[in-house]
């Protein structure tokens, strides 16, 4: 099923706000759409000023940050470099959160987009150190847990100030003392949980990816915050793509996600759903099964990145993405600012609160009797 309008509109924006300007025909190829497609959302997004458009290209209305690539000469003077993976919208909110600090601090920014692939993040990294950055912004892919450690070694020796966004690697791992800033997501998942349990749910589904460090803490935490909930009847856990784990070639048997069966079959009366791209498609499904939300089945999206714009507005956990890179890219600053002095001040692991969106996707059940 392809997703809704508004979903990939609210993508281009981001990938346009975060880079500053993106070719038309790059974004059809990253949305897997059409060029003819992408020119009619970028002309409706620049009809409404969200965006200018220009010979090919889209614009943000916001500075324009120098974005690279992967393979171009490096070029970095004296900037912060700002390495983020490509095609993630949510990591584009935290980016432009980040780059307006920066900016305002009249810091030069190298901004790296990695493609999907191994070590890319560590290539453009070590690319941005030969051509002389001062620092480093980085939210690594790690769309497995494997991938995330083999990545420790090498970050934890960057000769310069480095702060990961968004990212919290394992205690007692080479990166624990690094800075970083994060969102709690368990904290996020607790939010979702209370909501449903004050309105009579006990019986919960959550259908998650499995294929970020936010999906494996997503997780993690509904385990650990439904089993110690009494008023938790029964909880289940299902993956909400098969496209949604680190290697889909590895998962030959995943088949997409009969969310309606499996409600029914747990007799669940509320889903969590996360990420709320997915939550929106999964939720057009329910109404094509005759479900509807929140009358027969309470919603919550997890990542409220485009959860507001579907026809039904998703009740959503949100992440502080914008604040989580606010508050790194200051971290940053302080860092180059100690490193100037000759100082050095304790290293920071900074959780942001996520806060829950309340929509209306989610009914009250009456009492039990």
């Amino acid at each position: 099923m392809r997703e809704p309008v508004e979903v990939r509109r609210q993508r281009i924006l981001a990938a346009v706000e975060a880079r500053g300007r993106a070719r038309v025909a790059d974004l059809a190829a990253e949305l897997d759409v059409s060029v003819v497609t992408v020119r009619r959302d970028v002309e409706e997004l620049a009809r409404a000023g969200r965006l200018a458009r220009g010979h090919g290209v889209a614009r943000s209305l916001a500075p324009v940050a120098e974005a690279r690539g992967a393979g171009e000469a490096p070029d970095e003077g004296r900037a912060v470099a700002v390495v983020v993976p490509q095609r993630h919208s949510y990591l584009f909110e935290t980016l432009n959160g980040a780059r307006q600090v920066l900016e305002a601090s009249g810091t030069r920014i190298a901004l790296h987009i990695a493609p999907q692939g191994p070590d890319t993040e560590r290539a453009m990294t070590e690319s941005a150190l030969a051509g002389g950055a001062r620092g480093v912004l980085i939210a690594p892919r790690w769309r497995s847990l494997a991938a995330e450690r083999a990545d420790y070694a090498w970050l934890a020796e960057l000769p310069v100030p480095t702060v990961l966004m968004e990212r919290r690697p394992a205690p007692g791992s080479p990166l624990h003392a690094r800075d970083s800033v994060c969102s709690d997501h368990w904290y996020g998942v607790h939010l979702a949980v209370e909501h449903l349990v004050s309105r009579g749910h006990r019986r919960i589904v959550l259908a998650a990816r499995d294929d970020s460090p936010t999906a494996r803490a997503v997780r993690a935490a509904f385990a650990e915050i439904t089993t110690a909930r009494p008023e938790v009847e029964h909880a289940v856990v299902a993956l909400s793509s098969p496209l949604a784990v680190p290697d889909p070639a590895d998962e030959p048997d995943a088949g997409e996600l009969d969310l309606a069966a499996l409600l029914r079959a747990h007799r669940a009366t509320a889903a969590v759903l996360h990420g709320d791209e997915d939550a929106l498609i999964h939720v057009q499904r329910l109404a094509e099964a005759g479900v509807r939300v929140p009358e027969d089945c309470s919603v919550i999206a997890y990542d409220d990145v485009v959860a507001g714009l579907g026809s039904t507005p998703l009740t959503a956990v949100a992440p502080p993405k914008a604040r989580i890179g606010a508050a790194a890219a200051q971290l940053l600053l302080d860092r180059l600012e100690e490193a100037a002095a000759g100082t050095l001040a304790p290293v920071r692991r900074t959780e942001l609160l996520p806060e829950l969106k309340v929509r209306g996707s989610v009914g009250e059940l009456p009492p039990a009797e």
